[in-house]
């Protein structure tokens, strides 16, 4: 294990070029075109690789990517590898924060959340090649487009991959600088509240309005109690509209409330309190949309047992490995739902994702790639 460590550290340069490639073209989750130019300038690195590359075309996202490369044992089954080339970056972002490497870092748009992740997995599956070591599994690499903005084409296809899978390394990044591997995500989802109430002038005749803003103010303070932190579940109203103007009571109010639980069996009973609202001013009506939309990732026992193989290749490394839990979700919260094993937050150890300072720490491309490399060889 220590060889392929070695081996990595010589190619550190490599690597940063390589991530500069990627990060500089832009692939915003709402830019087909960008997007799409960025899955094949990926493919085309894959299939240097001998990976088989299949496009899974999309109408108004960018087009997927499926590679796979041919395991040892054609018994053993597939390793699914999961990540997402779409940024939260619009086109022209580099211009106010080019690529560049500089004290240690690597600094762009996507560095870190998550274009170093696929740096990362190219780089383990090369130094695997030089050392003559192939995995038993065959492996597979789902690379998508949409997860920044909900997953919306790509869940069944990440769910039905999933399924076929016996194990799901997530290449999202690392939490904090100290490279913890995620072993537990929350559950996210929103709902949205719509009032609609009824006009007057807010002058001349009150009385005859409803005021749906007043209505709305009203359930946000209802549902503020939902919240209860002991179990992990967080209700917050982040986006509210209403009115048209100061001297008009407002016939239309809407809000859009953000969802979070840690475990699965909370997120029902969550739903359910939301569709029992009911308007508290006579006269206003309340339509309720939505819900949690992606469950989420439990600390299962198959989750374990993968953070503990991992836990074992950083030792004979000679690194250590620590777990953490997060509150934002990732693709790797389906694969877990279905009680596939899943170890998230194998990318790259930064800071800054979607924030403008976003970054690498350029020391430490290394070490992941090949902890991915000895997770690949060990299961």
């Amino acid at each position: 294990m220590r060889h392929l460590l070695q081996d990595l550290r010589r190619r550190e340069s490599s690597m940063v070029q390589l991530l500069g490639k990627f990060v500089r073209a832009e692939s915003p989750s709402d830019s087909k075109a960008a997007v799409d130019r960025c899955v094949r300038l990926v493919a085309a690195e894959w299939r240097k690789r001998g990976a088989r590359v299949e496009f899974l075309p999309q109408k108004h996202r960018g087009d997927h990517l499926r590679v796979e490369l041919t395991g040892a044992d054609r018994r053993a089954g597939q390793i699914l590898l999961l990540g997402h080339l779409d940024t939260v970056h619009g086109l022209g972002s580099l211009a106010k924060m080019p690529f560049r490497a500089a004290r240690g870092r690597a600094w762009g748009p996507g560095t870190f959340d998550m274009k170093a992740g696929h740096v990362i997995a190219l780089f383990a599956v090369d130094v695997l090649r030089r050392a003559r070591l192939v995995p038993r599994h065959r492996i597979v690499g789902l690379f998508t487009t949409d997860e920044e903005i909900g997953s919306e084409t790509s869940r069944a296809l990440i769910e039905r991959e999933a399924r076929r899978s016996d194990a799901v390394l997530v290449l999202e990044p690392s939490s904090g600088l100290e490279g913890k591997l995620k072993t537990a995500r929350k559950g996210v989802g929103d709902v949205e509240i719509i009032v609609t109430g009824r006009a007057a002038h807010a002058g001349i005749n009150p009385q005859d309005g409803v005021n749906a803003v007043h209505e709305l103010a009203l359930q946000i303070a209802r549902v503020a109690k939902f919240n209860d932190p002991r179990r992990g579940i967080t209700v917050n109203a982040d986006v509210v509209e209403g009115g048209t103007r100061s001297n008009v009571i407002a016939d239309r109010a809407r809000a859009i409330v953000d969802l979070r639980v840690v475990r699965l069996a909370d997120a029902k009973p969550l739903e359910r309190k939301f569709r029992a609202l009911r308007p508290i001013l006579p006269g206003a009506k309340i339509e309720v949309r939505g819900g949690i939309n992606r469950p989420p990732m439990e600390r299962s026992a198959g989750v374990v047992a993968l953070y503990r193989k991992a836990q074992q290749v950083a030792a004979e490394l000679g690194l250590s490995i620590d777990e953490s839990s997060t509150g934002g979700g990732s693709d790797g919260n389906f694969t877990a739902a279905l009680g596939i094993p899943t170890l998230d937050g194998l990318g790259p150890v930064g800071e800054g994702a979607h924030a403008p300072n976003e970054n690498v720490v350029i020391a430490r491309l290394p070490e992941r790639a090949a902890l991915l490399a000895g997770l690949l060889a060990s299961l």
